[in-house]
């Protein structure tokens, strides 16, 4: 069950990143040329690698890595917010 659900916070952590990165805020100009190549496609892929080591882990027993991988994606959705409404 928490894989799943780690499943669904990883969607939810692919739609906010892309949006984010797809709003041309000023912030994303101090990013490295590398991260921001290919339309964002080292940091779309960076975030994979996160969400499966976690569902891995998860999978395997570690259970603290599911809540890890939640308090992440809150503190992303949180983030998100701030940049795509203009707070930040």
């Amino acid at each position: 069950m928490l894989v799943i659900l780690l499943f669904l916070f990883g969607i939810g952590n692919f739609a906010v990143h892309k949006a984010v990165l797809e709003s041309r805020h000023p912030m994303l100009d101090a990013l490295p040329s590398f991260y921001k190549s290919g339309k964002g496609r080292f940091s779309l892929g960076f975030e994979f690698v996160i969400l499966l080591a976690a569902m891995l882990l998860t999978a395997n027993g570690w259970d603290g890595m599911a809540i890890a991988y939640g308090i992440y994606s809150l503190f992303n959705f949180a983030t998100a917010w701030l940049v795509l409404s203009g707070r930040i």
